[in-house]
């Protein structure tokens, strides 16, 4: 699981592409890489192009991209980019209601 926060801007893009990427190429990782918005207060074309990238990697890898909780401007985002489709979408963040 990648957990942002914050801002995913231009001005983040690098730092958190290396996240990313590490944890979508990882040979040990699993199936579903969760990416946690929860968090995430803004995302602009910067921050959607890596989870696009990012989710491209995944795929080559035979996993899956998964975003959880993105808020509504994140969402309206990928709305209006036709993003939305390309990834599962969890309503909740990871671990939320889990004993």
């Amino acid at each position: 699981m990648v957990r942002l926060s914050g801002e995913m801007d231009l001005s983040r893009v690098d730092e958190v592409r290396a996240v990313l990427l590490e944890a979508v190429t990882r040979w040990d990782g699993p199936a579903d890489i969760v990416v946690d918005l929860s968090a995430l207060t803004f995302c602009d074309s910067a921050g959607l192009n890596l989870l696009l990238r990012a989710r491209l990697q995944a795929l080559e890898g035979g996993r899956t991209l998964r975003l959880a909780a993105p808020n509504a401007q994140m969402l309206r985002l990928l709305d209006i980019t036709g993003s939305l489709p390309l990834f599962p979408i969890d309503t909740v963040p990871p671990g939320f209601g889990d004993p």
